[in-house]
């Protein structure tokens, strides 16, 4: 780990915001820097009047700390394993040691678990470990050490997959690997359904936790249904449409690989079960012509929208695909739709799927209001956590 004395200090009246807890300190808040730090080195921030505000990792970008402390502290190992400790006790109390239907959960959560750049999925014995922060990248093998001594015999490998999640500033090259144990089971389960994850080669640590619940909630609007399931990536709310007693399923996306993983996952949950067809397709072509095919429509697209530049164009690009679910649903249809964007805020998104019903002239009601789950915790001085949006509406 790299360590240091840097001091940085803000502007005046920028220290506001770090008074309120919150863990980014941004660069255009820095008056100056006393000494030359490296990325990912500990630091410490101060007040305009020479206050000690908090000390996280430095790094080169929009966000120039990520804040790990309020206190005037160096990290040792015991700071590490108190926060770990802590994550896992919330896991806990929310029945993840102790469930024999679900064995994958998020871990540890970034700010919202106090650890701002780092992700640790459970894949029912591994842990797969994202930085999203040089400064946690550096000490990726005292974080493993301690995940094994916190988690114990639940605990078989640490998988770490940094190699796409890292600032592209930073100058290293980071290979993915198995920091501890060795390749194990790949087959999870939740809520008794099975899964076939490839966390090396798939999208972000290899399985969309964070739509465990919103999948149980499709299972019971499922029931006689005919269903879609847009960008379904490897089907997760397609075995849960099956598994409400949906008349049929049809699974959508644009990747062959997600389709045929799709596939090999019905096979595990539903064998033989002819409900069930996947098609290789562009989203929004697939939408055009669907006329009254469906009644039950899961829209979950990629981030539209990953940096806030790209905001505009993304907010038409989900008022362009809710337009055309609106369009083609059956009258008495149910559409559950998502955004996964950060920099899409819930009124925004809300707006966006509002003016897509507009336009599409269809009488719409909201039934449920969602987000990410307890193991996807929000840190309350930092809103932005709450990333995952998404509306369930019935449709006339």
């Amino acid at each position: 780990m790299i360590s240091g004395n840097v001091k940085i200090t803000l502007k005046p009246g920028k220290e506001q915001s770090v008074k309120r807890f919150h863990p980014w300190i941004f660069s255009g808040a820095i008056a100056r820097i006393a000494g030359k730090p490296a990325e990912g080195e500990w630091v410490s921030v101060y007040s305009s009047e020479n206050e000690f505000l908090a000390a996280g990792h430095y790094q080169i970008g929009s966000i120039a700390v990520r804040v790990l402390t309020f206190a005037d502290i160096e990290p040792d190992e015991n700071f590490w394993k108190t926060k770990i400790e802590n994550a896992w006790k919330l896991r806990q109390s929310l029945g993840f040691d102790n469930c024999n239907e679900t064995n994958v959960f998020r871990l540890i959560h970034g700010e919202g678990d106090g650890l701002p750049g780092l992700i640790v999925d459970f894949y029912n014995g591994t842990a797969v470990m994202q930085s999203h922060s040089v400064g946690m990248f550096l000490i990726r093998d005292l974080l493993a050490k301690i995940l094994k001594e916190v988690l114990g015999d639940r605990l078989a490998a640490v998988y770490d997959k940094s190699a796409k999640t890292l600032p592209f500033k930073a100058d290293i090259s980071p290979v993915d690997g198995y920091i501890l144990g060795e390749p194990g089971e790949s087959d999870v389960m939740e809520y008794g359904l099975k899964f076939r994850v490839d966390w090396q080669e798939g999208q972000k640590t290899g399985f969309f936790i964070d739509q465990r619940e919103n999948r149980l909630l499709v299972q019971q609007y499922a029931k006689n249904r005919d269903v879609l399931n847009m960008f379904c990536y490897t089907g997760g709310f397609s075995f849960y449409a099956m598994k409400g007693g949906a008349r049929k399923v049809h699974s959508v996306d644009a990747s062959a690989s997600a389709i045929e993983i799709t596939n090999q996952n019905v096979e595990l949950n539903f064998p033989d079960d002819s409900r069930h067809e996947a098609f290789v397709a562009d989203g929004f072509e697939y939408l055009k012509n669907i006329k009254d095919q469906y009644d039950l429509i899961i829209l979950d697209p990629p981030a539209f929208a990953k940096h806030r530049d790209t905001l505009p164009q993304a907010l038409k690009g989900y008022k362009r695909i809710n337009t055309r679910a609106f369009e083609q649903i059956r009258s008495g249809g149910v559409l559950f739709t998502f955004s996964c964007s950060q920099v899409v805020t819930k009124d925004q998104f809300r707006e966006a799927v509002f003016s897509a019903a507009a336009i599409a002239k269809r009488n719409v009601r909201i039934l449920h209001q969602l987000t990410q789950p307890a193991d996807h915790p929000v840190n309350i001085y930092h809103p932005e956590g709450e990333y995952l949006k998404g509306l369930v509406l019935y449709v006339e």
